[in-house]
């Protein structure tokens, strides 16, 4: 298990990483509108609450409330194969660099702010490893880092076990999770799923047509 030193170290490793992909996140402007005519085929699953990945069976990711440069970054991995899920590769493979910026700015709103008192007792593993990235309450300190405060605690468990099994190569967060015991990763997924305030489900496309209606 990695060291507090050795924490801080692959904090640095990662900012480091992250900092290569920041011009393909951040060099256009982006278009929320162009975003939402493009976000139709993400409310199939993203825009239903408590939606099921069908196999393995695990809660969809809530999106409103994450930050924008850490949801085209995920985009990016599906693209290229670094995270493994058939359908999302297949959308993203079709996306360009500005599609996907465009959409993650329509889908996560008002990205959610650091600063909330944290809920329950941090179990000892959060303090060790997620903190210096993901912050006390869950809220990831910097754009890049995803925010996890509200998430489904299902889908932060298969996240981290993907992270530690192969299915995200990620080699900065492998090291982070090389050491996770099963027990580890649900009492990680469980606090981070308690914290407030949260991330919510994206409003589906049809909301927005009826706001728009005259008289709405």
């Amino acid at each position: 298990m990695p060291s507090r030193v050795l924490a801080t170290a692959f904090v640095a490793a990662a900012s480091a990483a992250i900092a290569l992909a920041l011009p393909a996140v951040l060099r256009a402007e982006v278009d929320p509108e162009h975003g939402r005519q493009l976000a139709y085929t993400c409310y199939g699953c993203h825009g239903i609450p408590n939606y099921k990945n069908v196999y393995p069976t695990y809660s969809v990711p809530k999106l409103a409330g994450q930050h924008a440069e850490y949801l085209t970054l995920a985009l990016q991995g599906y693209r290229s194969g670094e995270r493994s899920h058939a359908t999302m590769h297949s959308h993203a493979a079709s996306m360009s660099e500005q599609d996907m910026q465009d959409i993650a700015a329509f889908l996560v709103g008002q990205p959610l702010k650091p600063g909330a008192l944290p809920m329950g007792n941090a179990p000892a593993k959060a303090a060790e490893l997620c903190v210096a990235c993901h912050g006390p309450d869950g809220v990831g300190i910097t754009p890049q880092y995803p925010t996890l405060a509200g998430q489904h605690a299902d889908y932060l468990e298969r996240a981290l076990r993907d992270y530690r099994d192969g299915g995200r190569k990620n080699p900065i967060m492998a090291a982070f999770v090389a050491g996770l015991t099963d027990a580890d990763i649900r009492e990680l997924a469980a606090y981070y799923a308690e914290q407030r305030p949260a991330l919510t489900t994206a409003k589906h496309a049809m909301w927005f047509v009826e706001a728009e209606k005259p008289g709405k």
